[in-house]
């Protein structure tokens, strides 16, 4: 796997940026471009607390169901501890601050404390910085700003390390009935599945959500382990995912093996916010 990107021919490409853009349209043909979306960044707080034995337990309490339905499953591990990692497509990193750190390097060509300057020939890491328009940015040295009351983490904080912060406090989305609406302001409302007036609707979409097998994989509660945060602190969350590793065959396949994911598994979608009556609709 390699970026298919380059910045030469911009003008404000730095000076020696010699990298130039692919063929995209012959990459295309070739099958050689996978195309993804961002993964939310809503609730992963709650999923970063959740303890490995939650997360086998609640996987191994639906085998015999999902056994019988033909539906396989392992979790990606970290090759160090062999603890479960839980984040990206293929749930290949275990923590937010790597997953931070793989995102800026990878989708930004931001070099970071977790991943620096690549290793290669000098004329290869040549042309790569030659094309980065600034030094890595996410380093940050132990300094506070002039003025500073001393007490401000963040200005002694990389920018990833920041970004960890934003992403665990971020809150998990409410599960609102379809028929919520907006207040006058035009401000979304969040009417409790139960209270809408398409409560048997809803009901039934839950239930067959459930009857056809898909809560087997999309696991709907989870609970957290202790926290010092008090939103996370042994909190009930529904994030829809049993985090594990799932083979989604040749035609979904996108070829790329990140720890013990093959080119075909991938994380089981988290379903944030999923509205039941959305199942009988579609």
């Amino acid at each position: 796997m390699r970026p298919l990107f380059s910045i030469q021919g911009r003008n404000d490409a730095p000076t020696g940026c010699t990298l130039a853009q692919p063929n995209f349209r012959r990459q295309l043909n070739q099958n050689n471009v996978a195309l993804r979306i961002p993964t939310p960044l809503f609730g992963v707080g709650f999923v970063e607390n959740t303890s490995d034995q939650t997360l086998r337990a609640s996987f191994e309490a639906t085998a015999a169901e999902r056994a019988r339905l033909g539906i396989a499953g392992r979790f990606n591990t970290n090759g160090n501890d062999q603890t479960i990692t839980r984040f990206g497509w293929k749930a290949q990193d275990k923590s937010l601050l790597l997953f931070a750190g793989e995102a800026a390097n990878v989708e930004m060509g931001v070099t970071n404390d977790l991943f620096p300057p690549m290793n290669g020939s000098p004329a290869a890491i040549a042309t790569s910085m030659n094309c980065r328009k600034t030094r890595p940015t996410s380093f940050r040295l132990p300094r506070l700003a002039a003025g500073s009351a001393g007490n401000d983490a963040s200005l002694v904080s990389s920018n990833i390390s920041n970004f960890v912060t934003f992403m665990r406090l971020n809150a998990a989305p409410s599960q609102c009935a379809f028929d919520s609406g907006v207040d006058s302001t035009g401000a979304a409302l969040c009417t409790p599945l139960a209270s809408s007036r398409n409560a048997a609707s809803i009901a039934d979409g839950q239930a067959r959500f459930e009857a056809v097998g898909c809560a087997f994989c999309h696991t709907e509660t989870l609970m957290t382990g202790p926290s010092p945060f008090q939103s996370l602190d042994n909190a009930v969350y529904h994030p829809f995912s049993d985090f594990a590793l799932h083979d989604m065959g040749h035609g979904l396949a996108d070829g790329v093996v990140q720890g013990a994911a093959s080119g075909g598994e991938f994380r089981t979608a988290p379903l944030w916010g999923r509205r039941p009556e959305s199942v009988l609709s579609a």
